[in-house]
């Protein structure tokens, strides 16, 4: 009996964390200063080709040094294939030798959303558009300064726009 208790108390501790999660994810996303871009899965399929469909909306990876943006050094604004949110400047891209295109930061701190990755038994940070949710890439704490971050990010889920 003393074991059923427990657990219970551990299912409700889990249930009323996820419950604040949601909230706080819920109360995030109601003061964006954009629309969330939602749509039918149709709609993204018919939008989207289906690698951009993979990596955006499936949480899939590109083959590491695949990217056409992987070596491009051209100025510009890196943004999200899916909705075209400003994601990433040219200015902040470095040459990680990772084989995806890296920044050591966003564009700014609202067009990126971050949410825990434990798949394949690891504890990563994945990286989404906050306007699509589209799945972005990862980030980790091994960048150069002045953020210390390398936001590891598909090649397949921006599209460049060359600065004029």
């Amino acid at each position: 009996m003393k074991n059923v208790i427990v657990l219970l108390s551990i299912t409700f501790s889990f249930i009323s964390c996820a419950q604040q999660q949601n909230t706080e994810k819920k109360t995030k996303a109601e003061n964006l200063p954009f629309d969330k871009v939602e749509k039918p899965e149709s709609e993204w399929k018919a939008q989207l080709s289906d690698f951009e469909y993979y990596v955006l909306r499936e949480k899939g990876t590109e083959r590491a040094f695949t990217s056409d943006l992987l070596n491009n050094k051209k100025e510009g604004t890196y943004v999200c294939t899916a909705c075209a949110l400003p994601l990433f400047t040219s200015t902040t891209k470095f040459k990680s030798g990772t084989g995806w295109p890296s920044f050591y930061e966003p564009i700014n701190e609202v067009n990126v959303a971050e949410e825990d990755d434990v798949s394949y038994g690891m504890v990563r940070t994945e990286v989404l558009c906050a306007r699509c949710d589209g799945h972005l890439g990862h980030v980790f704490a091994d960048g150069p300064a002045p953020t210390g971050l390398r936001y590891c990010i598909n090649g397949a889920a921006l599209k460049f726009a060359e600065k004029e």
